[in-house]
């Protein structure tokens, strides 16, 4: 007798030790394979793995190529006969290490006590840059702080930063180590950071990025610079551009492309353009704000790959209204073309020596990423790998409907999340789910709490408001100096249009969002008492103290909300959350890392503190050891903790069939 199918299963909390995540991939020079880390949580060690494979693109076979525990970021030479990676050393540092390609045993580059955190190869294969912590007051470390504490001494306003912890004096700086090994020789030292080193043609001299102005501390500014890779004085390329966030070189060395932005209140990574640079000339921007280069997401992710051919085009990632796209744009600007892309994140770029084909790191919504093999010159998409296919078979994705509104000049898109069993002859409960930022934006892909909460018998509403990333400069900028104004707005139009729907339950309403996300939960629960609950994840509650307490108070609240505390006192209180406490009524989860330094705890502790003793229904989570981007990169049991109470918070007040 045959066995009869398994009934399809939501995808529960626990996915995050069933999934499989594919990065860091690299294509060899030739084309011919392409290198990538492959991980997973160890469910008994409690651990994440990661370990680089090699996949054959003539025959689609792949084979595990290094043996650590937690290997990652792979990179081929230019010569393609050798492969460098990063692992961590025994104190969790992570180091410079490469292994032949061919075979043979890997070898350990750096033992530094700053670890390695970015490395570029240069092009004649026997030379690395790489990017190291420079700490004057590093412990030893057989450094015992019971028998000999020691205090920290705070010079600076930028001592500490999200999930790199105190920074104190510390800086990142380039370094060079040649493939053989030996000392590594340090290239740039002060008092900033210095990142993402990009050798020369020529390997005569690195580019790379810096905050070196006056002002350094209090804004988010960045420059292009160019050092001699034997070692010297940099020069500033980038002019007086506000921000830069990526780099490469032009193929004869006498010019950089650059995704910068000219804009003192819209930096790089949140509306970036192309631009081409040079020391004697003032920058030439090449794209307008129709799209957004991809530019990575610091310290989590790097930039994808930047590359200007031989014969005059540029390739690189870039996203549109919540998608991502593969461009090829003219270097002087002309005849944009798409690749391929849209209806996905990609996150990642690597192309082979010539330029003809391409691999991307793909994330649409019904997988949680794959890597996708791009011929450029026949035009056709090939996905390579398909990491999680049988989980996904037996628990199918939510599905994914897109729509639109209109209100007070701007179109706001909007994406709504449908069970997959859907059927418009039952009625629903409803999620609000808002995202981090205010300039973050949610896109056609996978998101864990959205599947999670849908695949269980909620619609899940995901709107991007103004202020959000990838529909231009000037949506962007809209939400400055008026948060909980028209983007809360935005937000409870795109709810009123969905309650219209006949299978929208409008008296079972949840909302829940993280970051600024968590913010806009509070101050909407702040305005109105339509929700039935609401989960608040890591929240800005009040603005005043945020600005003093956050890793980035000062450069991103003072762009944000219009000046310093005492320059714009009311205007502070008037933003903030808390200030409407008592006007709650709906009951609030509040859930927070206890070692986050973006949104610090105390925010969370006011807000739980002013909800209470005004007898509100609140409860308060708090997460040991977790920073700001946990949810990333946290302990896989806080990850799964933290999904389980944002659906139990839902189910216990909008009392969804959570049995489904």
């Amino acid at each position: 007798m045959s066995q009869l199918p398994s009934k399809p299963q939501p995808i529960t909390p626990d996915l995050v030790y069933e999934l499989k995540v594919a990065s860091g991939p690299s294509l060899s020079p030739d084309g011919a394979a392409v290198a990538f880390a492959r991980g997973w949580v160890d469910r008994d060690a409690m651990e994440g793995r990661s370990q680089i494979f090699l996949l054959s693109l003539s025959d689609g076979q792949e084979r595990p190529f290094s043996q650590g525990k937690q290997d990652t970021n792979p990179k081929f030479s230019p010569d393609g006969s050798h492969l460098a990676f990063l692992r961590p050393d025994e104190n969790g540092r992570k180091q410079l290490w490469v292994i032949p390609v061919a075979g043979g045993e890997a070898r350990q580059l750096t033992q530094l006590p700053g670890g390695v955190n970015d490395f570029a190869w240069a092009p004649d294969s026997r030379r690395l840059a790489f990017v190291s912590d420079v700490d004057p007051d590093r412990p030893p470390d057989d450094h015992d702080p019971r028998k000999d504490p020691k205090v920290k001494v705070v010079r600076r306003l930028r001592y500490r930063f999200d999930t790199l912890g105190w920074r104190g004096d510390a800086h990142r700086h380039l370094f060079v180590v040649g493939v053989e090994g030996g000392e590594p020789r340090q290239l740039t030292d002060g008092d900033w950071d210095d990142l993402s080193p990009v050798w020369s043609p020529d390997g005569s001299r690195i580019a790379f990025i810096s905050g070196r102005r006056e002002d350094r501390e209090l804004r988010y500014r960045t420059e292009a610079y160019v050092v001699p890779a034997e070692g010297g004085e940099p020069e500033r390329w980038s002019h007086d551009l506000y921000s830069v966030a990526a780099l490469t070189w032009a193929p004869d060395g006498s010019r950089l492309l650059a995704i910068a932005s000219d804009d003192d209140e819209a930096n790089a990574i949140w509306q970036g353009f192309l631009f081409v640079l040079q020391p004697d000339r003032e920058p030439l921007k090449l794209t307008d704000d129709s799209l957004r280069p991809v530019a990575g997401f610091p310290p989590v992710m790097p930039p994808p790959e930047l590359r200007w051919t031989r014969d005059g085009r540029i390739l690189f990632l870039a996203d549109r209204r919540g998608e991502s796209f593969l461009f090829e744009l003219r270097e002087d600007g002309s005849e944009l073309k798409t690749l391929t892309g849209g209806g996905c994140l990609m996150t990642a770029l690597t192309l082979d020596r010539d330029a003809q084909r391409a691999v991307v790191l793909a994330v649409p919504p019904d997988s949680a990423g794959d890597l996708r093999l791009v011929d450029l010159e026949e035009g056709t998409t090939q996905q390579l790998t398909h990491e999680n296919a049988e989980y996904f078979e037996k628990h199918p994705p939510a599905r994914l409907e897109k729509f639109t509104i209109e209100r007070a000049g701007q179109t706001i898109e909007c994406r709504l999340w449908l069970p997959p069993d859907f059927s418009p002859d039952r009625k629903y409960p409803l999620v609000v789910d808002i995202h981090g930022g205010p300039h973050g934006v949610f896109y056609d892909t996978f998101n864990p709490i959205q599947q999670i909460l849908a695949t269980s018998g909620y619609l899940v509403l995901g709107v991007n408001p103004r202020g959000s990333s990838t529909y231009g400069r000037e949506f962007v900028k809209a939400v400055l100096r008026d948060w909980g104004g028209e983007d809360y707005r935005d937000i409870l139009a795109a709810v009123d249009e969905v309650c219209k729907r006949p299978y929208v339950d409008p008296e079972r309403l949840g909302v829940h969002g993280y970051s600024y996300g968590g913010y806009m939960t509070a101050w909407i629960v702040g305005q109105t008492n339509r929700f039935k609950a609401a989960v608040v994840g890591a929240p800005c509650i009040d603005l005043l103290s945020f600005w003093g307490t956050s890793d980035i108070g000062v450069p991103f609240g003072e762009t944000q909300w219009g000046g310093t505390r005492f320059e714009n006192f009311e205007e502070y209180v008037k933003r903030s959350p808390i200030t409407y406490a008592p006007r709650v009524e709906t009951p609030v989860l509040l859930l927070h890392g206890e070692e986050d330094y973006r949104c610090p705890i105390e925010q969370s502790e006011q807000y739980f503190v002013a909800l209470r003793r005004l007898g509100k229904e609140a409860e308060f989570v708090r997460f040991p050891g977790c920073s700001h981007l946990f949810l990333r990169v946290g302990h896989p049991k806080l990850r799964e903790e933290y999904l389980k109470r944002v659906k139990e918070w839902f189910d216990q007040h909008l009392r969804a069939n959570s049995s489904r």
